[in-house]
C-alpha cells in the first residue's frame, strides 16, 4: 500500500507537469528538478501556480526561479510555496498595471518594483511616461531605487520625469549606478537621488 500511494503521488506530479505544456520550455527540467527536492504536497501547488501563470499569459520563469532561490536559502517547503504565491500576485498586478501589451520581462520588472515598494499606480504612471517605449529597464532602476533606500515617492517622481523627457536606458542605468556610488560614498539616499536626477535631466545644483 505504501508504495502504492508513492507511486500516485508521483503520476499525478508528473500528470500535472505534462499539462503546462510547451510554454514551459527550458523551464519544464528545472521544475523536474524541483519535483525531486520537494514533498510531493509542495511540488503540486507550485506546479499549479505555475499552470494557472501560463494559463493567464504571464511569464513562467520567475516563479520557478523563486523557488529555486529558496532552496539555495535552505527555506522551508511552505515558505518557498508562499513565496511563489506571492510572487504571482504580484505579476498579476503588474500586467494589471502596465497592461495586457507588456512584455514579460516588463511583468516580472514590474512584479519586483511592487515587491520593492513601488505602487501600482506608479507603474501605470511609468507606462504612460514612456509609452512608445520598453519599460523593463526604468523599472529594474526604480525597484533597485528603493530597495537602496531612496524614498518610494522619490524615486518613482525620477524616473517617470526621466520618461517622459525621453531618457534611454543607458541614462537610466547611469542614474542608478551614480547613486549607488553616491550611497556607497556616504550621502543619503534621498540626496543622492535627488542631486543624480539633476544632473541627468540638465539643471543646475542648488
Amino acid at each position: 500500500m505504501p508504495r502504492a500511494r508513492s507511486l500516485s503521488r508521483w503520476w499525478l506530479a508528473g500528470a500535472a507537469l505534462l499539462c503546462l505544456g510547451p510554454a514551459l520550455g527550458a523551464q519544464s527540467g528545472d521544475l523536474l528538478a524541483l519535483r525531486d527536492r520537494l514533498d510531493g504536497a509542495s511540488f503540486r501547488v507550485l506546479t499549479a501556480l505555475v499552470d494557472s501563470a501560463q494559463a493567464a499569459g504571464l511569464p513562467v520563469a520567475p516563479l520557478v526561479s523563486k523557488a529555486q532561490e529558496g532552496l539555495l536559502k535552505r527555506a522551508t517547503a511552505p515558505a518557498i510555496v508562499a513565496a511563489s504565491r506571492g510572487l504571482l500576485v504580484r505579476l498579476r498586478q503588474s500586467r494589471e498595471a502596465l497592461g495586457l501589451t507588456a512584455s514579460p520581462a516588463e511583468i516580472e520588472a514590474g512584479a519586483s518594483a511592487l515587491r520593492a515598494g513601488a505602487g501600482a499606480s506608479q507603474l501605470s504612471a511609468l507606462r504612460t511616461a514612456r509609452s512608445s517605449q520598453g519599460v523593463a529597464v526604468p523599472l529594474v532602476v526604480l525597484a533597485d531605487l528603493i530597495a537602496r533606500g531612496v524614498p518610494r515617492d522619490t524615486a518613482a517622481r525620477a524616473v517617470q520625469a526621466m520618461a517622459a523627457a525621453n531618457a534611454t536606458d543607458a541614462a537610466f542605468n547611469a542614474l542608478r549606478l551614480g547613486i549607488e556610488r553616491d550611497i556607497t560614498a556616504g550621502m543619503s539616499p534621498a540626496a543622492a537621488a535627488g542631486m543624480r536626477y539633476r544632473a541627468l535631466m540638465g539643471e543646475k545644483q542648488p
